[in-house]
């Protein structure tokens, strides 16, 4: 049977009578009796699960409204309201919403902080009696990931946790639907879906991939279409019987959990319980067998179906002096150069070690797993024997990590396997106990036999965990390759978990090691090894890697591949000198890269060289935005690595200033920003003004929920060239309409740009506005194209 969730309550709120601007939650208080009547037109409607109006019921939304106090009274009062109209007819969700800020490197709001809010919010309407936990309209996994191990908890009831997607098919962070179900099964959720910003045509797709990529199930509450402006109202434009011929086909992409967002009222929902009540299947869920690390954005599969996965190893200052000091004097310049090599050398999956004594290792690890997540989009393996560097940086890290490593010593599984569990990593199991090293294939599957058993008693499963056949020296064994081989083949026959495992120890003390590690690789990958923890700049194994790949089969592009590498490649290529590339070169790509802290030393080096500030500009640090622009346009790149590139940018511009102080760079044109009357939501907004600062552009941010009054006044005032508004709310669309019409009305000379999660072109351009922005690289590149900059 399919539940049936509620429709929206914003829209709902306005018609009983709140006034734009007005807190929806105060209502719980002091207008208990109006949102109980809404919950009861839900129910009576066909509504099995209602939503609690406490959507934006956190101290951080809160505080906007002076309430930030009143958290678990609102909270509370939410769900009384709720349970009087429920009764036995409906189960009651305690709806949390986002946050409004990200959360570091992305924003200022420290995971922990983010997790403190949602622990209050939560404990508030877990305590009140809810029968569900429902996070909803998320953005950005990493807030995901905090809001849902705080319900964990402090809640034993079931999370949904549902995600809103754009056009795209991907949040605005750049997460991507099986990469979300991924991350967030393993994390614990009880149902994953998604909501809000879409209508269902475009949400089913989102939803046949959510179900192919968990065993959970799946629930989906799209808007009824996208809105638009007919005579002078916000009108979503999907009728209830509309809506309701969509459900058979969310059902059979895998929907078993339907509602309505934005725009879907109780005639809604009536139509589709009705349409649902007619389906006589409902989706069977299987259990999935495979295994896979996810990042913020992507998503690695490991086993023996697929392509072999090279974790790189560089990341590791053990017996790397110059690394360690560096990452001693806090500084990751290497650490990012590093990564972003072994990637292009072919690396899958980055192993992070930050072992280096004497300093803060939870500091560092919880800092290197930052800034990495937001440079790369591969998974990070995070290695460390340090249990509290290790949950710093399972805390930071905004997916499905790879712990490196648990054995079988009684410490290692009594601390490890519980922080796998908690959060949702898969963990590669190293064949060691308390007695020493297993000498033979058979003592080592005895071994893993028994950290398996440990973790799957510590709630873990076969597709959380992965082994490692232990590599000792041939130097002092002959047999110890052999020995290995042995093992991976019976790892793969008996125990079904992928191998891994790191090669360099077996030419330990041989001369040319390099031709031992490669030929030692394409034997192991023989044997059963899916990822090898390996050097991926070495030219020889890089060869062997390609040749080995395309013969195992388990890669049907593998020997196109290699093709494609090796067709005009001589068979020894001929020594050459290699050329550095020129400073704005280095620059431009240093600004692709993102690497903020690598930006400052370039500039100075050009300045020195006599590159003048409109050279640099124009040929790198521009050329270089461009072409980030570019890759987020054509879905190459993610928010996160955008906004790494445009503060990199302003690093640039600033070391610019101090260098020659007396220069100034020419502002490309003021720009008054705000989010309109009665919307507190400011994160998109935002951004905006991030990139557009980072760009050149002067401007004047006026904040959240600001009248067309003083928007007016600010454009006036500061002779601004653009005015751009933001509403992410359907119910203060119309303020949007008003604030143009307002600055009409005064004479405004300049541009209007809109934007905002709900706001379509279509829209846009009935309100007046000169341009429509789908997002903040776009708001930028059209700001520029209407100064003709």
């Amino acid at each position: 049977m399919i539940a049936i969730f509620d429709g929206a309550m914003g829209t709902m709120l306005q018609q009983a009578g709140l006034e734009p601007g007005q807190c929806p939650e105060i209502w719980n208080i002091e207008a208990a009796a109006k949102i109980t009547a809404i919950h009861r037109q839900y129910v009576a409607a066909g509504a099995t699960i209602i939503e609690t109006n406490t959507f934006g019921a956190n101290r951080i939304k809160l505080s906007h409204y002076g309430l930030e106090n009143k958290v678990a009274a609102i909270n509370a009062a939410g769900v009384a309201a709720a349970r009087q109209a429920a009764g036995a007819h409906a189960k009651i969700a305690g709806s949390v919403g986002p946050t409004g800020k990200f959360i570091a490197p992305l924003g200022e709001l420290t995971f922990a902080d983010a997790y403190a809010v949602y622990y209050e919010q939560i404990s508030a309407l877990a305590q009140a009696g809810v029968d569900y936990i429902i996070i909803e309209t998320i953005i950005d996994i990493q807030e995901m990931r905090a809001a849902l191990l705080a319900a964990k908890a402090v809640s034993p009831q079931p999370v949904i946790c549902q995600l809103s997607f754009d056009a795209d098919g991907r949040t605005v962070t750049g997460t991507d639907p099986r990469t979300a179900a991924i991350t967030l099964e393993a994390l614990g959720a009880s149902v994953i879906g998604a909501n809000c910003s879409l209508g269902p045509a475009q949400l089913l797709p989102v939803v046949e991939i959510l179900a192919q990529a968990c065993s959970l199930p799946i629930s989906v509450q799209p808007n009824a279409g996208m809105p638009e402006l007919v005579n002078g109202q916000t009108v979503f434009p999907m009728s209830a019987e509309e809506m309701a011929v969509w459900v058979p086909k969310l059902a059979a992409a895998g929907a078993s959990y339907i509602g309505g967002c934005c725009g879907t009222t109780p005639a809604h929902i009536q139509a589709i319980r009705q349409t649902a009540d007619k389906l006589t299947t409902t989706p069977a869920k299987q259990s999935q067998t495979f295994t896979a690390l996810t990042s913020r954005t992507r998503t690695v599969y490991l086993g023996p179906q697929v392509s072999p996965v090279i974790i790189g190893e560089r990341i590791n200052p053990t017996g790397r002096k110059a690394l360690a000091a560096e990452i001693k004097a806090g500084s990751f310049v290497t650490v990012k150069k590093e990564a972003l090599a072994q990637i292009k050398a072919g690396a899958g999956i980055l192993d992070v070690n930050m072992g280096v004594p004497g300093i803060d290792q939870v500091l560092v690890m919880k800092q290197a797993i930052e800034d990495l997540s937001a440079l790369v989009d591969v998974p990070l393996a995070i290695d460390t024997t340090d249990p509290a560097a290790l949950e710093a940086g399972l805390k930071a890290y905004p997916g499905r990590a790879l712990i490196n490593s648990v054995s079988a010593e009684t410490e290692r599984l009594d601390t490890f396997l519980p922080l796998a569990k908690k959060y949702g990593a898969a963990v590669l199991c190293l064949p060691l106990s308390d007695i020493g090293v297993p000498k033979t294939a058979a003592e080592r599957i005895k071994i893993a036999r028994q950290i398996i058993q440990q973790a799957e008693e510590h709630g873990l499963n076969r597709q959380d965990l992965l082994l490692d056949a232990l590599v000792m020296t041939v130097a002092t064994d002959s047999q110890a390759a052999a020995e290995t081989l042995l093992t991976l083949k019976l790892y793969r026959e008996q125990l079904g978990c992928p191998a891994v495992m790191g090669l360099s120890n077996v030419s330990f003390g041989l001369p040319r090691r390099d031709v031992m590690n490669a030929a030692f690789c394409a034997m192991a990958l023989d044997a059963g090894l899916d990822a090898p923890i390996l050097n991926p700049f070495d030219p020889l194994m890089q060869d062997i890697w390609s040749a080995a790949v395309a013969l195992g089969g388990r890669n049907r592009q593998a020997v196109a591949e290699y093709s494609k590498k090796y067709v005009n490649m001589p068979a020894q290529a001929p020594e050459s000198a290699t050329t550095a590339p020129d400073i704005l070169t280095q620059i431009r790509q240093t600004v692709i890269n993102g690497e903020t802290t690598g930006v400052a030393p370039l500039i100075r080096q050009a300045l020195a060289e006599n590159h003048s500030p409109l050279a640099i500009t124009e040929q790198a640090l521009t050329a270089a935005m461009n072409e980030v622009g570019q890759a987020f346009g054509q879905g190459r790149c993610f928010l996160p690595q955008v906004l790494l590139s445009a503060e990199t940018m302003r690093t640039a511009f600033t070391t610019i200033k101090e260098v020659l102080p007396s220069h100034t760079t020419q502002s490309l044109g003021t720009v008054v920003l705000a989010t309109v009357k009665g919307d507190i939501h400011d994160l998109g907004k935002n951004i905006v003004a991030a990139l557009l600062e980072n760009n050149g552009f002067t401007v004047i941010d006026l904040g959240k929920d600001v009248t067309a009054e003083t928007i007016v006044d600010a454009a006036r005032n500061h002779q601004a060239h653009i005015v751009g508004l933001c509403a992410l709310m359907t119910t203060t669309l119309p303020q949007v309409d008003a604030t143009i019409t307002a600055l009409k009305a005064d004479g405004f000379p300049g541009q209007t740009i809109v934007g905002g999660a709900v706001l379509t072109e279509s829209y846009a351009r009935q309100a007046g506005a000169d341009a429509y922005a789908a997002n903040g690289v776009a708001a930028v590149n059209i700001a520029k194209q209407l100064l003709g900059c």
